[in-house]
């Protein structure tokens, strides 16, 4: 076969591929990897590993204690700017309010179009980080971990789901949609690890378990 008929070959294929691609893109939930990429599988298992492991306590716990919502960039609190980050064609008003757009919310795989509708949720729950150890942080470095837009620790999901999470860890609650499970508990890995929190025992199990198939 000559070359130029076989480049043009080659040409349309690879134009092909690239238009199924953006198809698939296009039709893709929007928010489907809303927060900042965790970590492989196989490192989550390993940060597990260096956890420590031990009972956690509550004692002292205000969430005042982890200031959040804090001014990010202009007018915007870090609400607005997860809003923003893990919405589709959302609008802002001078204050930084979202008033349009539409968020899918991977707990779930719910779509809203009223940002009213939406919670953003950390990831490991604040109560929770004072169990494992944020109860001896300074209150700066708890304001941090409140407001964390590097880590995969803020997440815009659907309010009454984040409201049934609560405090609880994965032991007790894991996101409804299974398809998101292997990513919250690589998030969730990562975080206490970068953080150095602990875990307690049926904390590590359900990790472990879960892990064990990502």
């Amino acid at each position: 076969m000559p070359r130029f008929y076989a480049r043009r070959r080659l040409s349309v294929a690879a134009a092909a591929t690239a238009l199924i691609s953006s198809v698939a893109l296009f039709n893709a939930p929007t928010a489907s990897a809303a927060l900042p990429t965790p970590v492989s599988g196989a490192t989550a298992r390993s940060y597990l590993a260096t956890l420590t492991v031990t009972a956690e306590d509550r004692t002292g716990y205000d969430r005042d204690l982890f200031p959040h919502w804090i001014t990010q960039s202009g007018a915007c609190n870090t609400r607005e700017v997860v809003l923003k980050r893990d919405g589709s064609n959302v609008q802002q008003n001078s204050s930084c309010a979202a008033t349009s757009g539409s968020w899918y919310s991977p707990y779930d795989g719910a779509t809203w179009t009223a940002a009213s509708d939406v919670d953003i949720d950390h990831l490991i729950p604040l109560a929770e980080a004072w169990d494992s150890g944020a109860d001896s942080w300074t209150t700066s470095r708890r304001q941090s971990f409140a407001n964390d837009l590097t880590r995969p620790q803020l997440i815009a999901v659907t309010d009454n789901v984040n409201q049934s999470k609560g405090d609880q860890d994965p032991a007790t609650w894991m996101p409804s949609r299974t398809a998101y499970r292997c990513t919250y508990v690589r998030a969730w890995v990562q975080v206490k690890y970068y953080y150095d929190l602990s875990v307690d025992s049926a904390e590590k199990s359900a990790l472990q378990n879960h892990l064990a198939s990502c």
